[in-house]
């Protein structure tokens, strides 16, 4: 990557890296609940930069484990898998390969932990809950930029972890977002950025120094968890082929690299864990 192509990238904040989200998220629904006025916010929004892509990164070229380190395994439920509730595209692809990293975490030692959308029915989060349609603009504190389908709902088949993830794994589930009026991107801090999941407790309780990230979605809730978890003093290190993006609108995933390049957080393929 070009000197020129870091001075032209700009870390967003949390609260405009969402809002820059919620228009691209609009944009892909808008044909499907007609919401015009989204896609022309869409329009008077976008903007042309330079893109960062995943095959910019500056990958470790090997990384090997220590028995301070801990695997974080992000939300792999069925609402985010293909047929589920808010798909994330090819997150099924990255099912197998996950659970291979666990299994070598696993012989090693080392900590897994899992993390998992709990939202209680008629969360605030949810569009159904305002009697609007999904993705329409909503905020409150902890809610929003836009509103949201039901999905991930306590004791439901969307809730639960796919059925090809390797669970048995796992030395503990977090569970995130069951406050009933607060959203939660980051397996660390929920989004009103004062309640905390009990993750970071955990880790410390551990003495985990170092956590892997991998699952879904790379621009969503594993990079805020790699904010939230360098800013918790973890050194942190993303599997980049174990996750998958949403990438909406476009710049969408740039932003997200950008930021976490800047941060610090380090990047490598799977098979270069040893």
């Amino acid at each position: 990557m070009t000197e020129k192509k870091r001075l032209n990238k700009k870390a967003l904040s949390r609260r405009s890296f969402i809002k820059r989200a919620a228009v691209g998220v609009a944009v892909s629904v808008a044909a499907t609940y007609g919401v015009t006025a989204m896609m022309q916010k869409s329009n008077t929004d976008s903007t042309n930069v330079d893109m960062l892509t995943i095959s910019d990164l500056e990958l470790v070229s090997k990384i090997e484990l220590r028995k301070e380190d801990s695997l974080i395994i992000v939300d792999m439920q069925n609402d985010f898998l293909p047929s589920g509730a808010l798909p994330v595209n090819g997150g099924d692809e990255i099912i197998s390969p996950i659970n291979s990293l666990a299994e070598k975490f696993h012989n090693k030692g080392n900590t897994i932990v899992m993390t998992q959308d709990w939202h209680p029915p008629g969360h605030h989060s949810f569009a159904s809950s305002h009697n609007k349609e999904p993705f329409e603009p909503f905020e409150s504190e902890g809610i929003g930029p836009v509103l949201w389908p039901d999905h991930c709902v306590q004791g439901s088949k969307g809730a639960e972890f796919h059925p090809d993830i390797e669970a048995k794994f796992a030395h503990a589930i977090i569970r995130k977002g069951y406050h009933p009026d607060v959203d939660s991107y980051s397996t660390f801090i929920e989004n009103d950025k004062k309640t905390y999941t009990g993750l970071s407790g955990l880790l410390n309780a551990l003495g985990i120094k170092r956590i892997f990230l991998c699952g879904l979605a790379l621009d969503y809730c594993v990079y805020y968890s790699a904010i939230d978890g360098k800013k918790l003093g973890f050194d942190v290190v993303i599997p980049i082929d174990l996750s998958k993006a949403i990438d909406s609108p476009p710049g969408h995933l740039s932003n997200a690299l950008q930021k976490m390049m800047d941060e610090g957080i380090q990047f490598v393929k799977s098979d270069n864990i040893a």
